[in-house]
């Protein structure tokens, strides 16, 4: 029996994730929840297989929680299920230590493959998102620039593209304008530009913000 932990923040798409997850054969969602801190505690008292998470939750950088997440259970197989195109997310995710990524317009079955595969140590990735994966390790191309940046710089860009001044980003993410303008600057340098309207165009571009 695969043992499934979920984690999104509405109560609506869990419903329904469990019940497509628990008629599946050989599968049953244990435990959810609908934010970051308590999705650590269930990780903590629950057996669980495989964990089900979306990246957008509130007060929480899904990315930070994931990696997180795969330094204090390393062992323990998370696909993403998210409303992010693969394009934006696919492979900052699987750098962060997803073993799957998933976008929610997929069918039930594709999801059961996915938790199925993740489960027995496997990666899950589309066509597509294997084609960007195969386009990232080539240097120069446009469309894979995000994917050199670490967790944190890629939180940095999407706020730049958010609109949000280094003033604002730091009192959101609880830095410093100095180390918010260091992370800036190395953005632009791995990215190849040179101004925030750039990074916004980009950003924008390639659906990294709302």
């Amino acid at each position: 029996m695969i043992q499934i932990v979920v984690v999104d923040d509405h109560a609506v798409v869990r419903e329904g994730l469990k019940r497509i997850i628990d008629a599946a054969p050989g599968m049953k969602v244990v435990a959810e929840a609908g934010e970051g801190a308590p999705a650590l505690e269930r990780l903590g008292s629950v057996p669980c297989d495989v964990l089900v998470l979306d990246l957008d939750l509130p007060g929480c950088d899904g990315l930070a929680l994931l990696r997180g997440i795969k330094r204090d259970h390393p062992r323990l197989p998370v696909l993403i299920l998210s409303f992010h195109e693969e394009e934006a997310y696919g492979v900052p995710a699987l750098r962060a230590g997803a073993d799957g990524y998933l976008m929610k317009d997929a069918g039930a079955a594709q999801l059961i493959g996915a938790i199925t595969r993740v489960a027995s140590g496997g990666k899950f990735v589309t066509a597509n998102l294997a084609e960007q994966l195969a386009r990232s390790v080539g240097a120069g191309v446009e469309e894979s620039r995000h994917a050199v940046l670490s967790e944190r710089e890629f939180a940095i860009l999407r706020s730049i593209g958010s609109g949000l001044t280094v003033s604002q980003i730091a009192e959101t993410m609880s830095l410093s304008v100095k180390t918010v303008s260091t992370y800036r600057r190395r953005v632009l340098d791995k990215m190849g530009m040179q101004t925030n309207a750039q990074l916004t165009h980009y950003a924008i571009k390639h659906r990294l913000v709302g």
